[in-house]
């Protein structure tokens, strides 16, 4: 086949702000080890951009939510330091377990059951605290299919860590009160958030996810983490436009004077949604603002702060997540992993 020429998108990963960030998360973790939530292509970045960068930093566990995401992730890691979030829903996905050597996470009585029915073998098992999502009450701790697992790290979830609630210390009693319930090797409760709310929340093993590719869940982290991801753009065209000219799917700008404007080939198809009216792109320290609406494929900006620039030449829509947040009013999770896949 001939060969795809450069593409006008490209997504630049910061491999040492990612493994800066692990090594940050690690530190923070105290007497226990960071691991790395790398479901959702490492949440929207890339497995294979990522997951060698963790595994070289030193992490020596990874999440992943479905069994479709696993071949990516035991390409660049060994089986055995996989677990498998949503857990074995078919004889199928429990015999992919068994054949593969990863872990499901166990998180219903049945799936304890299916577990135990197509032979078991470690397994991870996680206890619902109280986020009413996947897991195992604690008072089913006591089934005879859940004491006969054999379980390598007892899981819970908070719900709001990323804020300082009651919630936090209700879950992290409920958590404590499980562990002498059940043979395990170890705990692990803290995700990126929980990992900021200090050492007793970290058990043996935290599961960072957001904080690992530069969200700032929790104020604690602000000034630790790095921002990894940055979206660049190519100019597909340049021209000058006339006052009274409008730009844009239903003409919501309207030119106050004559202005040389630029388009990007990049939209809402590409996740940079039509909240980003309003922001600007950058060239070095020049802001470029986002003219009109954002279409499914372009976007225009004014580039009167940088007339110089003509077609082919990149600009940068600014990532930082916490202010892309304010700025988009998505959350910094959406951020990441509504990226498109037309990134070079």
């Amino acid at each position: 086949m001939t060969q795809l020429p450069p593409p006008s998108l490209r997504l630049i990963i910061d491999n040492q702000a990612l493994a800066d960030n692990w090594l940050a998360l690690d530190r923070m973790s105290g007497t226990a080890r960071a691991g790395a939530a790398v479901k959702a292509d490492c949440y929207g970045l890339g497995v294979d951009r990522c997951v060698p960068e963790l595994w070289q930093a030193g992490c020596r566990d990874f999440f992943v939510a479905h069994w479709s995401e696993v071949p990516g992730v035991i390409a660049h890691v060994p089986a055995q330091r996989v677990a498998v979030l949503h857990g074995p829903q078919t004889p199928e996905d429990a015999a992919f377990a068994r054949e593969t050597g990863v872990r499901p996470v166990i998180d219903s009585l049945r799936q304890a059951r299916l577990w135990g029915e197509a032979g078991g073998g470690p397994c991870d098992l996680m206890i619902d605290s109280g986020i009413n999502r996947l897991g195992i009450a604690p008072a089913e701790l006591a089934d005879p299919a859940v004491q006969a697992l054999d379980v390598h790290t007892l899981l819970s979830h908070l719900a709001c860590a990323d804020e300082d609630v009651a919630m936090n210390a209700r879950q992290l009693a409920v958590f404590c009160d499980c562990l002498p319930a059940i043979s395990h090797r170890q705990a692990s409760l803290a995700n990126s958030a929980g990992i900021a709310l200090g050492g007793d929340y970290a058990f043996d093993l935290t599961r960072p996810g957001l904080a690992l590719y530069g969200g700032v869940p929790r104020p604690e982290l602000a000034g630790r983490i790095a921002q990894v991801a940055y979206p660049q753009a190519a100019l597909i065209q340049t021209r000058t436009i006339g006052a009274g000219a409008s730009v844009g799917y239903n003409a919501t700008f309207t030119a106050p004077a004559d202005m040389r404007i630029g388009v990007v080939s990049l939209g809402y198809a590409d996740g940079i949604l039509r909240s980003w009216a309003g922001a600007h792109f950058l060239h070095g320290e020049r802001k470029l603002p986002i003219l009109g609406k954002v279409s499914m494929d372009m976007i225009v900006i004014d580039l009167a702060a940088a007339p110089e620039l003509s077609d082919g030449d990149w600009v940068e829509l600014p990532y930082h997540l916490p202010d892309a947040a304010q700025q988009t009013t998505l959350s910094q999770y959406e951020l990441l992993t509504i990226l498109g896949n037309r990134f070079g």
